[in-house]
């Protein structure tokens, strides 16, 4: 009978946006090779929602603001008083904030994308590796946004590029430790953040702007959560254990 290959066994994982789809579909596959889970968001029932769907005792969570010093101190030690330890750290929530032109951009949602995305992606990578095991993994999510130009979202734009900087300078800082750092850079994902970029660019004929992204990808269709999910679990797992610095691209051909 063939071995069943846990490519995760014993080790923790922190998995912020935990409730989203790229979070909990990375939470099942971490489950199914042998990680204990401790998902990260802001609204308690939808953690709890998820966790009893995924139904494994391996499975913790805690409702968090990201962007909050004392909430991103208070889950990284409720992820090691129930597990003892973090090896991976998934830093992966993230908002899109609205569609408009730079000139039309609202102020607040521009510091609420840059919240979020900037400072929650910091504050995580602050608390978390002084509690990492050295020759852990941090895996943070930028987007094809971090690598190049789009119109009319501006402050998620600028945030994913500042991911992709945070990281570059992360993994030499962390380099001694044998941690390593990367970014995840997707195309659209079939997922709710793309239905909200869909309607904000054409609220006319959302499906129609999902079938023009889609046009632009030349494998001809968004990401589906679990093809990220797959790349996460390599950057996190020892198969990986050379890589670090890098922007991870899976965007169908997207930029190519």
């Amino acid at each position: 009978m063939e071995k069943v290959v846990r490519r995760l066994e014993n080790k923790v994982a922190i998995i912020t946006g935990g409730a989203g789809s790229i979070g909990k579909t990375t939470a099942k596959l971490f489950l199914d090779n042998g990680a204990k889970v401790f998902l990260v968001d802001l609204n308690e029932d939808s953690l709890k929602k998820v966790a009893d769907e995924l139904g494994s005792k391996n499975i913790k969570y805690a409702a968090a603001d990201v962007t909050k010093s004392e909430d991103v101190k208070r889950y990284v030690t409720e992820a090691i008083n129930a597990f003892g330890k973090i090896d991976i750290f998934f830093n992966n929530a993230g908002i899109e904030g609205v569609v408009k032109p730079t000139v039309d951009y609202p102020e607040d949602e521009f510091d609420k994308v840059i919240a979020v995305n900037v400072k929650g992606v910091f504050l995580g990578n602050k608390y978390v590796l002084p509690k990492m095991k050295d020759g852990g993994s941090v895996i943070l999510t930028s987007s094809v946004a971090g690598i190049a130009g789009s119109p009319n979202v501006t402050a998620y734009i600028a945030s994913k590029h500042a991911v992709v900087g945070m990281m570059r300078n992360l993994a030499i800082e962390v380099a001694p430790r044998k941690i390593r750092v990367n970014t995840i850079n997707p195309s659209p994902v079939d997922n709710r953040m793309m239905r909200s970029l869909e309607a904000g660019y054409n609220p006319d004929d959302a499906v129609g702007m999902k079938k023009a992204f889609e046009n632009s990808i030349p494998l001809g269709r968004y990401a589906d959560p679990i093809e990220i999910a797959q790349l996460v679990q390599f950057l996190g797992s020892d198969e990986s254990k050379f890589i670090t610095g890098t922007t991870q691209v899976i965007d169908g051909g997207m930029n190519a």
